[in-house]
């Protein structure tokens, strides 16, 4: 049993040690078992506990003087905390020659790679959601400040977002409960047949590439085969236009980012404004912004679930290029609550997942949903679990 008990998610962990069938210790030493055989491929782990370095140079040896809220609030309900993880580096564990994704790889990958059964991450751009498309696990981002980021270091708080990668819905579930996510009403139960689902491919489809317009297009006809009322949604003509949206979603982060790397002012290029952005723009767009989130919560509210892009396509090859944000800057500023689904693959044969939305502050409803939804999904979507 030791050799099996990495490849188990928390939720059945946690059943077997409530039935004294395994201990602590011996599941963690089957985890430390499975780095120690694995980390020379995935590198998805920097350090054993300290320090914590916010995955750039500047911050070399730094250690924090205290925990931050996420991992505090984890601690409290007694959970084990591994290691800090690392980035650039690490490789995908489907394909060591393709990347993991954006700046939480390390977390998506070590849970890819069996080596934790959740691990945590925090999504300005992408991420949270690309990482998971990329290496076939699930990932929430919940509703913005939903959970406390205190104690991480902040780039452009209207856009930062904590949130989580497991293996299941219910391992997602287990931490939506650890950390409060509560809806202003209680979800109600709903059957396939019930939900409706809105098709939303983005202003920027024009940018996926062939593997994401396959996973939408069998999304689609899986959801309609199943006897879903399924609709095909454009975006309001506010939110139409892709350049505008990315003009406007730069000059809030990179406006922001001045703000919030000044300590570390000619280390941090953002800070410079190369982009020439005055203090004028960059509330107008926040304004404007807030104006988009209002409208897309509205729209969200007519249906049982947003179904989107997770990613361009699947992981790039080379560790250089760690993809794009293309397909979930937008939601992260919308501060809309996105769960990837890891359903299917590309023309590689590599994971490429489908986000389902949901409106803010609706986040256990979108786990219901994306249990019930995702489940469909993954069996006949093509994506097989890894050995």
């Amino acid at each position: 049993m030791f050799a099996s008990l990495p490849f188990l998610t928390s939720t059945q962990v946690l059943r077997l040690l409530r039935e004294n069938t395994i201990t602590v210790e011996a599941y963690a030493a089957s985890l430390l078992e499975r780095i120690k055989e694995r980390d020379g491929i995935v590198k998805a782990w920097t350090y054993l506990d300290m320090p914590t370095e916010f995955g750039s140079p500047i911050y070399q040896g730094h250690q924090p003087g205290f925990d931050s809220s996420a991992v505090a609030i984890l601690r409290a309900a007694g959970a084990l905390i591994f290691v800090t993880n690392s980035g650039p580096n690490t490789t995908n564990p489907w394909d060591p020659n393709r990347t993991p994704g954006g700046s939480s790889c390390g977390s998506a990958a070590a849970v890819a790679d069996f080596q934790v059964p959740l691990s945590l991450g925090t999504q300005t751009g992408g991420s949270i959601i690309r990482p998971a498309s990329y290496t076939g696990v699930f990932a929430m981002k919940p509703t913005h400040e939903a959970v406390s980021t205190e104690g991480q270091k902040a780039f452009a708080p209207t856009f930062d977002t904590f949130g989580f990668f497991a293996r299941s819905v219910e391992d997602l579930q287990l931490l939506a409960d650890i950390f409060g996510l509560k809806d202003d009403g209680s979800p109600k139960d709903m059957p396939l047949k019930e939900m409706s689902v809105a098709i939303m491919k983005t202003p920027m489809w024009s940018q996926a590439g062939p593997g994401t317009v396959a996973a939408m297009e069998k999304a689609t006809a899986i959801l309609r085969d199943g006897g879903i009322e399924v609709a095909e949604v454009p975006f309001p003509d506010q939110i139409s236009d892709p350049d505008a949206l990315k003009d406007i979603q730069n000059k809030i982060t990179r406006g922001e980012a001045q703000a919030a790397f000044l300590r570390e002012y000619r280390v941090c290029r953002l800070v410079e404004n190369h982009s020439n952005y005055t203090r004028k723009e960059i509330v107008e767009a926040s304004d404007t912004y807030s104006e988009m989130r209002r409208s897309m919560n509205r729209l969200a509210e007519n249906y049982s679930v947003i179904l989107t892009p997770s990613a361009v396509d699947e992981a790039p090859l080379g560790l250089g290029d760690m993809g794009a944000a293309t397909f979930n800057t937008m939601w992260t500023g919308f501060h809309m609550p996105v769960i990837n689904i890891p359903a299917f693959v590309g023309i590689n044969e590599m994971p490429v997942g489908v986000s389902l939305v949901a409106p803010r502050f609706r986040d256990q409803h979108l786990l219901q949903v994306s249990k019930i939804v995702g489940d469909r999904l993954i069996a006949e979507g093509g994506c097989k679990p890894r050995d």
